[in-house]
């Protein structure tokens, strides 16, 4: 049963944990050689959603019984979906006549595995596709409110507007017109540590800030840290991800060194951060935490970036890893001035990431 459960998540069903140990409850309690009851006691436990019942009935016939899975060819809509988040079409089947659901559920489901992977763990090809991948991520931007308002349904009676509307209306206030402030997006600036212990995920956190550059380029800057501050935003504004890299790559002086936090946190805020680009934005520092200088300095330094930004986020990779504590001395002089810490070793992470960005 445990088998099938494993078989059922790599179809892309979600078999959690919980939901197998309440199948094994609901059938130690039937008859295990009841070939029904061992069906209905999974497909009311290991299913959450009517997606799931046609996977769950493959599976089932598979596992059991030997038969190949036979889909039924899904909606027409329901595969646009799918085709669009996974790789592109071959010539030949442009027209989707000879395309096979089993295959685009196939591939839907190696993608989803392919989110949850650590990025420094995967071959050249799972490479490949995480590039792709990356290339789909549309990071969303906080807003703000501005002190430019525009006419709305609601808010505070615009005075003015009501004036002129009752002059021509002969004098008579027939309704009040209101106003709010516009929103605005909120300033995010992401500080990438490229030192040689990031290098495994230097590259995988240059894809998501090119993608958050792409998406809101008014509103976003991007600095690499190591042992000197460099502003790359500029070069993260070209279209393809891989030339925006390598301009990137170019510009980085300091690109597999060493890490002085301290010392560069401090330089972004003389030179940058207190002259307003740190001032109100949420500021992503995305570094392991281990600093070669003085962990004093990052300490002070992390406590008025705090003060200057409206949230400080850290983003450590290997926060994924199962039993990881900030022991560094890094984390350690930096946690007191943090708003969220978040792991960044995978994309689900980077997804999680962007989610913690627009709720700050």
């Amino acid at each position: 049963m445990l088998g099938f459960a494993r078989t059922l998540r790599a179809a892309g069903v979600a078999a959690s944990p919980d939901r197998v140990e309440a199948m094994l409850a609901a059938i130690g309690a039937l008859d295990v050689l009841d070939a029904s009851a061992v069906y209905w006691a999974g497909r009311l436990t290991l299913c959450s959603g009517p997606d799931d019942l046609e996977r769950y009935d493959a599976a089932f016939a598979a596992w059991f019984s030997g038969e190949a899975p036979r889909l039924r060819p899904a909606p027409a809509d329901r595969t646009q979906v799918v085709v669009s988040s996974s790789a592109p079409l071959e010539a030949g089947s442009a027209d989707g006549g000879d395309d096979d659901p089993s295959d685009v559920a196939g591939q839907a489901s190696a993608d989803e595995v392919l989110r949850h992977r650590d990025v420094a763990e995967l071959t050249v090809a799972e490479r490949e596709e995480m590039r792709r991948l990356f290339a789909l991520l549309r990071p969303a931007s906080p807003m703000r409110p501005s002190r430019r308002r525009r006419p709305s349904a609601h808010g505070s009676v615009h005075a003015s507007r009501t004036v002129r509307r009752a002059l021509r209306d002969g004098g008579e206030v027939a309704r009040l017109l209101h106003r709010r402030a516009r929103p605005r997006p909120r300033r995010v600036v992401l500080l990438i540590d490229v030192s040689g212990s990031m290098s495994p995920y230097a590259d995988a956190l240059l894809r998501y800030a090119h993608a958050a550059v792409r998406a809101h380029p008014a509103a976003t800057e991007v600095f690499t840290i190591g042992t000197r501050l460099t502003r790359v935003t500029r070069e993260l504004r070209l279209r393809d991800p891989d030339k925006a890299l390598a301009a990137g790559g170019a510009a980085i002086p300091d690109w597999s060194g060493g890490t002085r936090l301290g010392e560069v946190l401090k330089a972004f805020l003389d030179r940058w951060g207190q002259r307003g680009t740190a001032r109100g934005a949420i500021v992503v520092v995305c570094s392991d935490g281990w600093e070669r200088g003085d962990t004093g300095l990052l300490a002070e330094q992390m406590a008025r970036l705090r003060r200057l930004a409206y949230a400080v986020v850290w983003v450590n990779p290997h926060k994924g890893r199962i039993g990881y504590e900030p022991l560094t001395g890094g984390m350690r002089a930096a946690l007191p001035s943090l708003d969220a810490f978040v792991a960044g070793h995978s994309l689900a992470a980077f997804e999680e990431l962007t989610g913690v960005i627009a709720r700050a």
